[in-house]
């Protein structure tokens, strides 16, 4: 069967079938990373069958309704991340939080404008994939943007894997994590059926204005920032059953994975050793920034170290709640970095294209 799954004639079966196996595929590559403990097993595992299915020769695509669809279930986990208890703890030490955030950001801009400048990516993919703490809304934005959504998809997932891998390390020299149960997945929850309308609700007309508004990435932004003020406001209770996710998530994987032929493929193994440097410059760049938070704030290490993780949101949360930290400040710096690079991405990534355009010129 498997040996079927990775003919080139693959192109050659009828779509079901096609999509039949996809789906196999995506839910045995899923489970065995979700076994492993990796972060964003349910993304990574469709990806990571949808790639061996386009390398193979498939030739099924996601219908675009369905990738809006997908797009504004990740606007809605992101504005769901903004709640009043992170308000208010931003706002007690909001410049705090700013100036962390706003080094963060010019030090992986700075890493992808370098990138790019030496030709490893083509354009503006560099600083979409160096962009930290949202990973999916940065693949999504850089396809509506032009970039190669398959290479910055790679770069994003693979410093999530490293950072929440660095993370788990770092975290396990201050707190025994051996014993902390994993976070158990609840698939079909009792639903407010209120609230999940509203979210749903707010999702589709968001997706609709944004679509044929002229702001760019609309489709993501509109719902996005709709969906948080309402969220922290106490208007709504943002409600996303791991059933919704999980769907969002494959739909999300299978569009990119399905772009992938033999050469990106190619391209990709022989740039993975610049990939891997320049994330491990910028953990070990934020690793700094905790030092000084622990220097000059007095917070204590492993609270430092978790704020200012570069990415990986979802599983710093899992590791900050089984540890001994301040979990409000943790969430609170991620919270903010991970909702203003969504915002500012689009205006970071068009300088550093006039740039790349101007320095080209001058040459």
């Amino acid at each position: 069967m498997m040996r079927s799954f990775r003919s080139p004639t693959i192109g050659l079966w009828p779509r079901a079938l096609q999509w039949l196996a996809l789906l196999a595929a995506s839910a045995l590559v899923s489970a065995l990373l979700f076994a492993a403990g990796l972060p964003a097993a349910l993304l990574l595992g469709p990806m990571i069958a949808a790639i061996g299915a386009g390398v193979a020769g498939a030739t099924v695509r996601v219908p675009e309704g369905l990738s809006l669809a997908a797009q504004a279930i990740v606007a809605m986990l992101i504005a769901s991340a903004i709640t009043p208890g992170i308000l208010g703890t931003f706002l007690a030490d909001w410049p705090l939080f700013v100036a962390i955030v706003a080094t963060t950001v010019f030090a992986s801009s700075f890493l992808g404008f370098v990138m790019s400048r030496r030709r490893i990516l083509p354009g503006t993919t560099a600083v979409w994939g160096s962009s930290p703490g949202a990973a999916s809304a940065m693949v999504l934005m850089a396809e509506t943007f032009g970039a190669d959504a398959r290479l910055v998809a790679l770069m994003q997932y693979l410093r999530v894997v490293m950072v929440a891998g660095a993370a788990s390390i770092v975290a396990g020299f201050f707190a025994d994590l051996s014993a902390a149960p994993r976070p158990a997945i609840i698939w079909f929850p009792a639903l407010d059926w209120s609230a999940f309308s509203a979210t749903l609700a707010i999702a589709a007309g968001g997706t609709i204005i944004g679509r044929f508004s002229r702001i760019p990435s609309g489709t993501m932004l509109v719902p996005m920032i709709a969906g948080a003020a309402l969220h922290a406001g106490g208007v709504i209770d943002i409600v996303l059953p791991e059933w919704l996710l999980s769907i969002g998530y494959a739909l999300i994987g299978w569009r990119i994975g399905l772009g992938f032929t033999r050469q990106i493929l190619h391209h990709a193994a022989r740039i993975l050793p610049h990939l891997v440097l320049s994330i491990l410059v910028l953990i070990a760049f934020c690793g700094a920034l905790a030092l000084l938070l622990v220097r000059l704030v007095g917070v204590d290490p492993l609270t430092a170290y978790l704020a200012t993780s570069p990415g990986g949101m979802d599983s710093v949360a899992i590791i900050a709640s089984s540890a001994p930290v301040d979990i409000g400040f943790v969430m609170s710096l991620q919270a903010l970095r991970f909702f203003l690079i969504v915002l500012l991405g689009p205006s970071i990534a068009g300088f550093v294209a006039r740039r790349l355009a101007a320095s080209e010129k001058g040459h």
